[in-house]
């Protein structure tokens, strides 16, 4: 008994003077990060938001000595610099994150009222920026000019589906059944698999994807990206650098890709689509994400109140 007693308080001891001497920087690389590689989808990004905005300002700090008069500094640097509020919130979001954990494995008192989360900052109301069909017919032409190889179909499918540009450019051949007209995703951003609804547009568009590939003398078996970048022989990094260009072109410099999904949505609901149909066909987890896109279908919500106009109105002869 005496020596479990004894080893107890060594270990507590012990415990207790590697908390007082571990700095942020010791934390997020022998704690955090390995434990976010094994659960988060993209821990890189952490990496990298890490290493740019945390590492050098505040790496050097102890955790204990990471109070809300050093991590408000912290985010006010970051507004006199000119960050946007939504960046700034990122950044925000993997510091409380940390923090959290911290608490959690008992590296920080989970009660100091002066080590309490940051706030994120205020970013307005959600904008949503929609594609008319001028606009869209002027970015599919400049997308068919641009000199990168798949940039226009991956556009046109984006188009055409509402996918997530993760979801496109990761998707491999064996998540598509062309046959049935449904591409399968392992893993959306909620974490779950869903299924999307491909239009005969779409299928068409995946099988010039394939013959695009084939006259690049590049793989399509079922394990290949559908996507394969020729360099190197797997999935694009990124769409960003051929796309601001073409973007540019088309003279849409507000447009991000993420918009096309949302011209996808407003496109189906303008054209009596049902919101809960919208959340199907994009896969939210719930209606409530939908429900931005509640404003589109003002003209259906009039012809609605119509129904009872005529009931009252046949009832009052």
């Amino acid at each position: 008994m005496f020596s479990f007693l004894n080893h107890s308080v060594n270990h507590k001891y012990k415990h207790r003077s590697n908390v007082q001497h571990l700095t942020l920087n010791l934390f997020f690389d022998e704690h955090y990060f390995p434990h976010a590689k094994v659960s988060k989808r993209q821990s890189h990004h952490d990496w990298s938001i890490y290493n740019t905005h945390l590492r050098t300002q505040l790496g050097s700090y102890l955790l204990a000595d990471l109070t809300n008069p050093v991590l408000d500094v912290w985010v006010r640097e970051q507004v006199l610099r000119g960050y946007q509020n939504s960046t700034i919130n990122k950044h925000i979001y993997l510091m409380n994150r940390m923090l959290n954990l911290a608490r959690h494995w008992g590296h920080i008192d989970s009660h100091n009222s002066y080590q309490q989360n940051i706030k994120r900052l205020s970013i307005g109301d959600y904008t949503q920026r929609f594609l008319s069909e001028p606009e869209i017919e002027r970015l599919i032409r400049a997308c068919r000019a641009n000199r990168h190889p798949f940039l226009y179909l991956f556009v046109q499918l984006l188009l055409l589906t509402g996918a997530r540009k993760g979801e496109a450019r990761l998707a491999r051949w064996r998540d598509i059944d062309l046959h049935k007209r449904v591409w399968t995703v392992p893993r959306s951003k909620n974490g779950r698999s869903r299924r999307i609804v491909l239009s005969a547009a779409a299928v068409g568009v995946l099988f010039d994807v394939r013959t695009r590939a084939e006259q690049l003398n590049l793989p399509t078996t079922q394990e290949c990206y559908v996507f394969t970048n020729p360099r190197t022989q797997t999935a694009y990094q990124s769409f960003y650098a051929a796309w601001f260009v073409a973007r540019d072109l088309a003279e849409l410099e507000d447009l991000r890709i993420h918009d096309l999904r949302h011209t996808y949505a407003s496109t189906l609901i303008n054209n009596g689509v049902s919101l809960y149909e919208v959340q199907t066909l994009l896969g939210h987890s719930s209606l409530q994400m939908t429900q931005r896109y509640a404003h589109l279908e003002p003209n259906r919500l009039h012809e609605h109140t119509e129904l009872m106009s005529a009931v009252v109105a046949r009832n009052s002869i």
